[in-house]
């Protein structure tokens, strides 16, 4: 059944068929006016429609500014999928004493349709379940454990990659393996983490290569990196048009759980920055057989993971020389309130917290020679003011930027194209190999 599993989401034949039937249900569910009379069901209709809005803006207010389940806006494409499913719901529930059980039926069909349309549209819009399998998860059973033979050998040292060529054929694609990543120094508990190891890594005279740590977003894991990212195909393509050569990329997990949030700091909540800039760091050089010269090492991720990846690279500059920031956020954040952050995280302290922000160390470091690539979707106009911000401070502190708003991309992983592969030629540019 690995066909059912392979069947795309965000394009396709499923994709469309949802909009078609989900376009056909909503014109349904508004044409019918015979059951009550026509000026009343309209009259009724568009009562509907003001109680729907008023009902998203009161749970997304609540959301946002009361309970802090998520800590910026929700984009306004989603608000809008999200308000035509409730639309749906009220218009089904306007009619239910006037109509039969046969049409009754077929309002709820016609609902789950409308529903589904709006599910699908959601997902499509975040870019994160490409397929059946990413959506269940089944993908992920897929992937092995990182083998013994794969691992640093005690005495075996790697060439270097400047110059190198393949003693061999190399195989044709590199593999992802599932990993743990011990909180040792931090005490952080974390979950699953994964590794891609490029064609070159397979060569008998295995080089030195690169390493570039990817974080995900919040909430979300490190898997996301797997379905949204889509890195095995991103990295495959890289590999290709680079002799297969290619990073080795570690996606780490620095929040623990689905809906945690460290702000990848070390504070009251978590010793999240320990984690990433000391027990990461350290694994992956006893464990992999990588280059552990930390100029050949970058970090880089998607929304709170690319706030992340800005802070690491500015309070880490001797751990990580460079970032790919992908919809970063100007500063960490646990609720659209900056003082319900301040104060869950450092005890009310703003010093303490503003002291370890990628704004405050770009004002009073320099950073020559390292480097900073940012990227954001035009249709998300607070993140690429963010970007915006970001990338003149770190321009002003040094680094070398580069950046891109990607046209027709909201704060969905679709900013990967072109992104990934920009960032990372500006990572091979500055890591001094060319293929």
């Amino acid at each position: 059944m690995d066909w059912i599993a392979d069947i795309r989401l965000t394009d396709g034949p499923v994709y469309w068929s949802a909009w078609v039937l989900g376009a056909a249900a909503a014109v349904y569910l508004v044409w019918r006016p015979q059951a009550v009379g026509r000026r009343r069901w309209y009259l009724g209709v568009a009562a509907t429609l003001a109680v729907a809005a008023g009902l998203v803006l009161l749970v997304h207010w609540i959301l946002i500014y009361l309970t802090s389940v998520f800590p910026d806006d929700l984009p306004s494409l989603v608000l809008a999928w999200v308000y035509a499913g409730v639309t749906a719901l009220l218009v089904v529930l306007l009619r239910l004493r006037a109509d039969s059980w046969r049409r009754r039926t077929l309002d709820i069909l016609a609902l789950l349709t409308v529903v589904l349309l709006a599910a699908v549209q959601i997902n499509a819009y975040f870019g994160l379940n490409r397929t059946v399998a990413d959506l269940t998860g089944t993908a992920l059973t897929r992937i092995p454990p990182l083998e013994q033979e794969l691992q640093r050998q005690p005495g075996h040292s790697a060439l270097p990659l400047a110059g190198w060529t393949p003693a061999g054929e190399l195989p044709p694609d590199g593999v992802i393996r599932a990993v743990s990543i011990p909180g040792t120094t931090s005490g952080l508990q974390t979950r699953t983490s994964y590794v891609y190891l490029p064609p070159a890594y397979f060569a008998a005279n295995r080089p030195s290569l690169p390493v570039l740590v990817l974080v995900p977003g919040q909430p979300g894991g490190p898997a996301d990196w797997l379905s949204g990212g889509a890195l095995l195909p991103r990295m495959a393509g890289f590999a290709n048009r680079h002799g297969g050569v290619a990073p080795v990329v570690v996606v780490v997990d620095p929040n623990g759980s689905q809906s945690a949030n460290t702000l990848c700091m070390d504070s009251d909540l978590a010793r999240a920055d320990t984690y990433l800039a000391v027990d990461v760091p350290h694994w992956i050089s006893a464990t992999l057989d990588v280059d552990t010269d930390a100029r050949q090492w970058a970090v880089g991720g998607f929304s709170f993971g690319a706030t992340c990846a800005v802070q690491l690279v500015t309070r880490h500059p001797d751990v990580y020389t460079g970032f790919l920031a992908f919809a970063s956020e100007r500063e960490p954040a646990l609720a659209k309130e900056r003082q319900k952050t301040v104060d869950a995280a450092f005890h009310g302290d703003t010093a303490a917290f503003d002291a370890q922000l990628p704004l405050t160390l770009l004002k009073e470091r320099r950073y020559e020679g390292k480097v900073a690539y940012f990227a954001a979707g035009a249709t998300d106009p607070e993140f690429v003011a963010n970007l915006q911000t970001l990338a003149t401070a770190a321009r002003g502190a040094g680094f070398t930027v580069e950046s891109d708003v990607v046209q027709r991309t909201g704060h969905s992983w679709d900013m990967l194209t072109p992104g990934m592969d920009n960032g990372l030629e500006l990572l091979t540019r500055h890591w001094g190999w060319e293929h």
